[in-house]
């Protein structure tokens, strides 16, 4: 077992990267079957911004690389599922994402169902791993990452935003905020938590961090969907307005869209002032989520 090391958010993200990789190749080998080969073409390839957070918050609090990693490679596993089943033509029908074809397109639709369903099964595996820790601290993994995923959280943020593209009366910013607090917002708020929680400490201040960092996260999100450009994001741009979505710039418009996501920013970075500079990563991270190009 060993510590994990304080590095610049520079240094620290790219070893999240890293970190999700090697445990990923020891749960998922690199075999032949299209279930295990769409489960890690999933995974591969994402920023990991989830999987840091989680090694950063258990840096904070004393908790081993060993631990922190299959928390780490649990809360990414989860986060493809949720895009691989996004992706799906009965959801969002994208063809690009990460700038590679779909796991649908690349498979095909059964595939990628199975693959989604596979990656969030295991995601539960991770965190009643024994290298996790007592049986109490997978306990309040498991059931905070179950609230956190299911309807009362991402898949039911996701529906609300579903349905909010039929309505043609309008969305006030508190509707849209509870829609992306699920939807994007639920998953970040537990990376962020997870640390503490592995470490048995106090979850508050992690918890704020991770609810400004995910409505920051998302309100970027919508401005790339209106700046960006496909090659650059990874994925197709210009759709949310296309299908009539509630987002923060549409509500708002740019530039108090961006001036709201810096708001946030501040936010976050004020959460964390019981960790003095040891939280400086997780103050660039907030930095670097509102001015990230893809």
């Amino acid at each position: 077992m060993h510590a994990i090391d304080p590095l610049p958010f520079t240094q620290a993200l790219p070893r999240a990267q890293r970190v999700v990789q090697t445990c990923l190749d020891a749960m998922i080998l690199p075999t032949q079957d299209d279930l295990s080969a769409a489960m890690r073409y999933a995974v591969v390839g994402g920023k990991a911004l989830r999987g840091f957070l989680v090694l950063e918050g258990a840096r904070l609090h004393g908790v081993q690389i060993g631990p922190a990693s299959m928390a780490a490679l649990a809360i990414e596993c989860l986060h493809a599922y949720s895009l691989v089943h996004d992706d799906l033509p009965c959801m969002d029908d994208d063809d690009l994402r990460r700038g590679q074809p779909t796991v649908h397109k690349k498979w095909d639709e059964a595939t990628a169902v199975l693959a989604g369903d596979a990656l969030q099964t295991l995601a539960f595996e991770l965190v009643n791993h024994s290298d996790i820790g007592t049986a109490e601290v997978s306990r309040r993994l498991s059931y905070s990452l179950a609230v956190a995923a299911g309807r009362g959280g991402m898949v039911g943020g996701q529906m609300l935003d579903i349905q909010a593209e039929s309505r043609s009366d309008g969305h006030s910013l508190a509707e849209i905020e509870a829609i992306q607090t699920g939807k994007t917002g639920a998953l970040i708020r537990w990376s962020a938590m997870a640390g503490a929680m592995l470490g048995a400490g106090e979850t508050g201040p992690l918890r704020t961090y991770g609810d400004a960092l995910g409505l920051a996260f998302q309100i970027a999100d919508d401005v790339l969907d209106v700046e960006g450009d496909a090659a650059t994001v990874g994925k197709a741009v210009g759709k949310d307005a296309d299908a009539g979505k509630a987002t923060f710039v549409s509500l708002l418009g740019l530039d108090e869209a961006k001036r709201r996501a810096r708001q946030l920013t501040l936010e976050a970075c004020d959460a964390l002032a019981c960790y003095g500079d040891d939280a400086e990563t997780l103050k660039e991270a907030a930095r670097f989520v509102i001015t990230r190009s893809h």
